[in-house]
């Protein structure tokens, strides 16, 4: 059948655009045409977690399908059939290199760039562009949203963090030119309001006073609109959307509950405002559900996400853990302090299979939203105590819209670049690239 609405169709009200799920009434029938099937756009993310990881519970202990997953990853058993764990890559741009001190700071800004950035805490940092960039300048005037940077730990844009390195370096993991990275984005409000709000800030400022003084949700201003398209649609496409639209409105029921809490002071004197959730895995979970919303609706297709920075000493109270974790990653050997590291990772990954969970439970034709992406999450350090770039925590879910084969665990040479990961996912979204960073070619036996 011919499609009855636009792929960029989009719902309006006051200060409000909301763009709409992948529909079979936006191009030819899925159950009719196979080739429908490239339809549904492709997407990736990159996911950051700090300080390395306790890599003895985190390795398999075969390799191939079907292998046994260890402690850490053990929450990630539902989409183990979409997972990949690729053991043995290397940051090598990550190390001194005859720059002494600094591997948290290189650790972040290498990864997704795979350069060595320039030893400076002034305003000449440099480095280079990273992967989702590059992506972004070919494919980003498709989406509403070029590329989108998502965090959980905000960070200073200058000073001296890391021996000597910018605190630029250990804040930001996207970077648009070799000088200029992209701030993350940690106010899961603001990205709400970003991602469904009109481009004007007039108008985005309207809706949210009108939406607070009656108690309406960003919904009530496109219900309008939305019963006029629910009479072009099927049976399936309607459940489609009332499933999208109760996904928007939970959200955006929990960043407003957020909103309500009074305000709260960081050890260092800093206000930061009540609507960022004080539970942390409250905020990881938000920005994972807005990443969800933001590829289901196709208003970008390129995005990164910092768990939290590189360095961080957070404490993980939550999971009984009251200790900071950059002071419990320099273990020194302790069992009982890597104990307490598994657990923060093990606490990483579940938020990683809550996020992949909900890609794979959205249909997009005859696969999910997580069969059309590729997401990958890892840090740029092994062994916090060792502070070693090799043989990296690195995962690959989802199958690039049938590009990938997951559902394997991958050992690679030694001194393979981490980098070649990326320009293997870069042809699979459609930028093919002959060089990023270290690369030395496309990493073999992902498909």
């Amino acid at each position: 059948m011919n499609a009855i609405i636009s792929r960029r169709t989009v719902l309006k009200g006051l200060g409000t655009a909301i763009a709409l799920p992948f529909l079979e009434a936006m191009g030819p029938s899925l159950a009719l045409a196979d080739s429908s099937r490239r339809a549904a756009p492709k997407r990736m993310a990159f996911i950051y977690i700090p300080n390395g990881a306790h890599m003895a519970n985190w390795t398999p202990s075969a390799e191939g399908a079907n292998f046994p997953l260890p402690p850490t990853l053990e929450p990630l058993k539902l989409i183990q059939d979409q997972l990949s764990v690729l053991t043995g890559l290397t940051l090598n741009t990550a190390r001194p290199l005859g720059d002494g001190p600094g591997d948290h700071a290189r650790a972040m800004s290498a990864f997704l760039t795979g350069a060595h950035p320039r030893k400076t805490h002034g305003a000449d940092i440099k480095i280079g562009i990273s992967v989702d960039q590059v992506a972004a300048q070919k494919i980003g005037q498709e989406t509403k949203f070029p590329s989108l940077e998502l965090g959980c730990e905000g960070g200073k844009q200058a000073g001296n963090c890391d021996s000597g390195y910018s605190c630029a370096y250990s804040s930001n993991l996207s970077w648009r030119t070799e000088t200029t990275p992209n701030a993350k984005e940690i106010n899961p409000r603001l990205v709400f309001e970003r991602l469904f709000g009109s481009q004007a800030k007039s108008d985005v400022d309207a809706n949210r006073t009108k939406r607070e003084r009656y108690k309406k949700s960003i919904l009530d201003f496109v219900a309008e609109d939305a019963r006029k398209l629910r009479f072009k649609l099927g049976a399936p496409d309607q459940r489609k959307l009332d499933e999208y639209f109760a996904s928007l409105r939970e959200v955006e029921t929990r960043i407003a509950r957020a909103s309500q809490l009074p305000e709260a002071k960081a050890p260092n004197g800093l206000v930061i405002p009540g609507v960022v959730p004080q539970d942390y895995q409250e905020h990881l979970r938000l920005m994972c559900d807005l990443l969800v919303l933001a590829f289901q609706a196709d208003l970008t297709r390129t995005a990164t996400f910092v768990f939290a920075n590189d360095g961080s000493n957070r404490s993980y109270k939550l999971i009984e853990v009251p200790e900071g974790h950059h002071d419990l990653s320099h273990h020194g050997g302790n069992k009982d302090k890597q104990a307490k590291l598994g657990k923060i990772n093990r606490f990483h990954i579940s938020q990683f299979a809550y996020l992949l969970e909900k890609m794979k439970a959205i249909q997009e034709g005859e696969r999910t939203l997580l069969d059309n992406s590729m997401i990958v999450l890892g840090a740029g350090i092994s062994d916090g105590n060792r502070h070693n770039h090799d043989d990296l925590p690195i995962l690959l879910a989802g199958s690039g819209g049938g590009t990938l084969k997951p559902g394997r665990h991958v050992r690679y040479k030694k001194e393979t670049p981490l980098t070649n990961l990326y320009l293997g996912m870069l042809d699979r979204i459609g930028v093919p690239t002959e060089k990023l960073g270290d690369s030395t070619g496309k990493l073999e036996s992902l498909s």
